[in-house]
């Protein structure tokens, strides 16, 4: 249940774009002389092979931002603008996204743990998809080598493929982009015909609108509008691909979607336990509150493997990387087991998307940036969910449930997820609503850009390569030499620059109370001590804001914290067994202030059985405030705290309403 704050003024805020300040380089194998342009890169690749530059640029566009990614591949082996693959660096995860042992996703601690999860067969596959670099090679005489690590030459290899996909066709090289659809359909590599025509629909919406950027290496590219262009669709029934229907799933028509289900099942040879979700009739008997985005750690194959044993963990929805095609798994309706809290399970739904958190160079590709956002912004319609960082999560801002389980919670997607930019494409930029008096600030780094160091993504305390990053460091003084702040619930000591400790970091769209300001330092609040980043006025890392925050109680000397918010003894009927509401580490000590997202009434939803006749909501009384505490969320009891507009000094209770 959820209750509505007013005032209600808390919103998503952006930083104003800077450049890059990187040297650009590369070269333009077939270029006019002059300084190195990625611009001109592509318009000499058109010409080459008689592809219509804005074509060229659109594909480009959708597969990498026209990125060059130092060279390193994304998840499924895709390399340069173009993401010309080469099956021969395919990657694979060590281990599967929840099968670490370290969280057990369902995180509810009234039954036992199930079973140790499978593992996916480690053996790489050889997808189809993942040679385009080797046919690029035969049609352009270039070494692949050189296709994967030349961008110049990558964008060559791209308009050759576009050129053979047309002949292919049967269809003349015209200038017209309108006559070259089958053959951008074709280059996604989908198999079905919804997911290839959903590719190329983006990819002509591109052209439509235009774009620009600068890249990750420096380059300004731009592609004009032509809203004027009406593309052939029908020649994607001469590709011969599979006819596709999105029967049975929940996604927006624009999406190519399958429904490939979760199983609900018994287990043999385990009495009373089963898997692989809990059965629900949401948002009728809970509302959904959450989305949580996640990485899988594994291919998409894989992924869909180990989704379909009903030994192993469920979530709503896959999204492959290559594509943007989504697998749907289990319906919103029902609950799945994936982020590791029951409470957040209980009221969410999970997305997947293929990628791993710590491989800098598996980047995500923008036709996966784009069908998810396309998802969320169809679910939050649907069921009512702000379109802002106290709704939409990530798996490693969901709290531990207890203090024994904070140290095990997952931390993916981890710095290299792109906030900003999904957020744009959720049509929710981060920007600012208030002045510098109005007690908040939002995460906003301009992520192309903005590269911190972090270490770990091959080898323990080895430099991971350089890397926009969504997130900001922390520090106990404003220095860079100063210590990071500490996160007691995960670890001792001090917090380290590892890729997988986000105890010193704050990301993108997250907002905190304002504790000062020196320089180009900014502090918030953060786990229970002051935390200090660097925000210069020349290149901001966050904006500011208003809203509400929470203080401990006048008369109290800290207020608890809790990372659920379960009912009262009270609330529980007879057949319920009551849940311990159990603080974590934390405490939020006298004087401080943090950021509230939403206010709820104490929930619990009871699902132990494989017969949901069981199943039983229990609603309580208490009440509590969800906050920004650290990189994670956490709750507080509304009778511990005072509830304070964020620019505004004294106590005050703005009223409660809503069911």
């Amino acid at each position: 249940m959820t209750l509505v704050l007013t005032p209600a003024s808390i919103a998503p805020a952006r930083a104003e774009s800077t450049k890059t300040e990187t040297t650009p380089g590369g070269g333009t194998p077939a270029g006019p002389p002059g300084p190195p342009s990625r611009q001109r890169d592509f318009e000499a690749a058109a010409g080459r092979y008689g592809v219509p530059v804005t074509v060229l640029l659109g594909v480009s566009y959708l597969e990498s931002r026209w990125d060059a990614n130092q060279g390193l591949p994304s998840v499924t082996a895709g390399y340069g603008p173009m993401h010309l693959t080469d099956a021969r660096t395919a990657l694979s995860g060590a281990v599967p996204h929840h099968g670490d042992g370290a969280e057990d996703p369902r995180g509810d601690d009234s039954r036992p743990s199930g079973p140790p999860l499978p593992s996916a067969d480690p053996a790489p596959e050889q997808d189809p998809r993942s040679r385009t670099a080797e046919e690029a090679a035969r049609l352009t005489g270039i070494p692949v080598a050189q296709l994967t690590q030349d961008p110049a030459a990558n964008v060559l290899g791209g308009a050759a493929l576009l050129a053979q996909y047309q002949k292919d066709l049967q269809a003349p090289p015209s200038a017209d982009p309108a006559d070259w659809y089958g053959a951008v359909a074709r280059y996604s590599g989908a198999e079905d015909d919804l997911t290839a025509r959903q590719f190329a629909d983006e990819v002509f919406s591109l052209l439509k609108e235009g774009a620009s950027r600068v890249t990750d290496d420096g380059f300004e590219v731009s592609l004009p509008a032509s809203p004027e262009i009406a593309p052939r669709m029908e020649q994607v029934e001469r590709l011969g691909l599979r006819a596709a229907e999105a029967k049975n799933v929940e996604c927006p028509k624009r999406l190519a979607c399958e429904w490939l289900p979760a199983p609900y099942q018994l287990l043999p040879g385990a009495p009373g336990s089963y898997g692989n979700h809990d059965l629900s009739d949401r948002p009728r008997n809970q509302k959904i509150e959450y989305i949580v985005v996640h990485d899988t750690e594994e291919t998409y194959d894989r992924t869909l493997r180990l989704v379909a044993d009903p030994a192993y963990v469920s979530w709503h929805y896959t999204i492959r990387s290559a594509d943007g095609h989504i697998a749907q798994h289990v319906r919103a309706r029902d609950v799945a087991w994936h982020a590791g809290n029951w409470y957040v399970n209980a009221k969410s739904i999970g997305i997947e998307h293929e990628g791993f958190l710590a491989k800098a160079g598996a980047w995500y590709t923008e036709a996966m940036y784009r069908s998810s956002a396309r998802l969320v912004r169809f679910l939050a319609k649907r069921y009512d969910i702000p379109l802002d960082r106290a709704h939409i999560l990530g798996h490693d801002n969901v709290p531990g449930t207890t203090p024994a389980t904070v140290a095990g919670m997952h931390v993916d997607p981890g710095p290299y997820w792109d906030w900003g930019h999904y957020f744009e494409l959720l049509g929710r930029p981060f920007h600012p609503t208030a002045g510098a008096r109005g007690g908040l600030v939002t995460i906003s780094t301009d992520y192309a850009s903005y590269r911190l160091r972090y270490t770990g993504c091959d080898k323990p305390g080895v430099d991971c390569p350089p890397h926009g990053s969504a997130s900001v460091r922390l520090h106990i003084e404003p220095s860079e030499d100063a210590p990071l702040v500490r996160d007691i619930g995960r670890k001792p000591g001090e917090s380290t620059y590892d890729v997988y400790d986000h105890g010193a970091r704050a990301t993108t769209g997250q907002q905190f109370a304002l504790a000062g300001r020196r320089g180009d330092w900014t502090a918030i609040w953060y786990l229970g001590q002051l935390a200090w980043f660097r925000n210069p006025h020349h290149r901001p890392t966050a904006v500011n804001a208003s809203g509400l925050v929470v203080t401990p109680r006048r008369g109290l000397s800290a207020a608890p914290v809790y990372g659920r918010a379960y009912p009262e003894a009270e609330a529980y009927p007879p057949n319920v067994p009551v849940q311990r509401i159990v603080p974590l580490q934390y405490v939020i000590p006298e004087g401080q202030r943090y950021s509230v997202g939403l206010a709820v009434r104490g929930e619990y939803y009871y699902a132990v059985t494989f017969d949901s006749a069981t199943h039983t909501v229990v609603r309580g009384r208490t009440v509590y405030y969800q906050i920004q505490l650290g990189h994670r969320v956490a709750y507080v009891m509304a009778d511990d705290v005072d509830l304070l507009p964020s620019a505004v000094k004294g106590s005050h209770r703005p009223g409660l309403t809503g069911g």
